[in-house]
């Protein structure tokens, strides 16, 4: 069976929320159709829970992450930050974030190796302990706060030495960050506001025990619930697992083979049956989504949504996605919001004057709901960048 770019483009909108008629009701919603809400850039959770949302309000995804703990801030994908549903965190810890954190304590035991004097795995340990002792003190606080409060964590740490670039950082932080890979401690509340990246910790309960390869199954299955079809390659992108880890979960899914404009596919046996009933047109639909938008950087090959030509554009030299305008399923565009709050956009893909329109009222939508808060893309794209600066195209 052969699912075309047209098919996959009208799928996605309902599957994403991004057709009006499918938003959601609350936070968890999104989180769940998606799989996790991309959270490096922490705006960027606020603004695709935005996009998706009937009645977007801050208020909710707060409620989500920091009242009823619901969503939850991990490292997991590509050692990537998301806000995931809490219910979902032993799936994606055994899964992925495991080996995450593998490679993590072996990166940070290299570093402590160059300190004077040399540091080992069992002043890490002991390192570690005290973090945690402290925060049974404390309640919840930020790294700061935890590092001035336990000796071993105000160790200093020299990055690049002898470079140009030398940096010395207190050993707290890379402490608590791989504490919160293991899962024994929880990123809270942001010091700041919801564009803030820094955020208190707090002791995690203890992580429930899975198989890993039933783990990477489960996470096949919803993946491809969300975003598939996709190719093995998009799979493996998206996950970070190897091509043996990505090819036993797709077995172990029960996926089905179809066949793709960039090659062979995969999507669920009782989704097969309803992809041959689809059709290609539906409801029209815009959206204005944020940098690093879980759509945007849903697949490694993206031509089937987005021009190539576009590409440098809309993207960093790292692979990062900037804002993008959609329509019906494609990237037809991006957009930035200026300092003084104005929501600026520009179309690079002609889809008539009623697409121009549609676009034009989501924009002021967009700012009208951001009122006088403001914000900056955490990786800066060439065409966000010209559009902050008043360049034209």
């Amino acid at each position: 069976m052969t699912l075309t770019p047209a098919q996959r483009r009208a799928r996605l909108g309902h599957r994403h929320l991004l057709v009006p008629a499918a938003r959601a009701g609350t936070s968890e919603e999104v989180a769940h159709a998606l799989l996790g809400l991309h959270a490096t850039d922490s705006a960027t959770v606020a603004l695709s829970a935005y996009a998706r949302l009937a009645d977007p309000r801050l208020a909710d995804l707060e409620r989500a992450l920091y009242e009823d703990g619901t969503l939850l801030r991990m490292h997991c994908m590509r050692r990537t930050l998301f806000a995931v549903p809490t219910t979902l965190v032993p799936v994606l810890h055994h899964s992925t974030t495991r080996k995450v954190a593998a490679r993590e304590r072996a990166g940070l035991l290299k570093l402590l190796a160059t300190a004077e004097p040399p540091l080992d795995a069992a002043w890490l340990a002991r390192a570690e302990e005290e973090a945690l002792a402290v925060l049974r003190r404390l309640g919840e606080a930020g790294a700061s706060e935890i590092t001035d409060h336990a000796p071993l964590l105000q160790q200093k740490l020299v990055l690049a030495p002898g470079k140009r670039y030398q940096a010395t950082q207190r050993a707290g932080g890379w402490v608590l960050r791989l504490l919160a890979m293991d899962g024994r401690v929880r990123r809270g509340r942001p010091l700041g506001g919801w564009t803030s990246g820094r955020f208190r910790y707090r002791e995690a309960p203890p992580m429930p025990d899975a198989d890993p390869e039933a783990a990477r199954a489960e996470v096949v299955r919803r993946w491809l619930r969300s975003y598939g079809p996709g190719t093995t390659d998009d799979v493996k992108w998206w996950t970070g697992w190897t091509v043996t880890e990505t090819r036993r979960a797709l077995g172990a899914a029960g996926a089905v083979a179809v066949d793709l404009a960039e090659g062979p596919g995969w999507v669920l046996p009782d989704d097969l049956a309803e992809a041959s009933g689809e059709r290609t047109e539906g409801e029209d639909w815009v959206a204005l989504l944020p940098g690093l938008d879980p759509t945007t950087m849903g697949w490694r090959h993206r031509d089937w949504y987005l021009d190539p030509a576009h590409r440098a554009g809309l993207f960093d030299t790292n692979g990062n996605a900037g804002p993008t305008v959609w329509r019906n399923g494609e990237i037809i565009g991006g957009w930035a919001c200026r300092p003084d709050g104005e929501i600026v956009w520009r179309l690079l893909t002609d889809r008539g004057a009623a697409a121009r329109v549609a676009v034009a009222a989501e924009a002021a939508r967009l700012q009208e709901w951001l009122g006088e808060n403001r914000f900056a893309p955490a990786f800066p794209t060439p065409l966000a960048t010209e559009l902050v600066r008043g360049e034209r195209g």
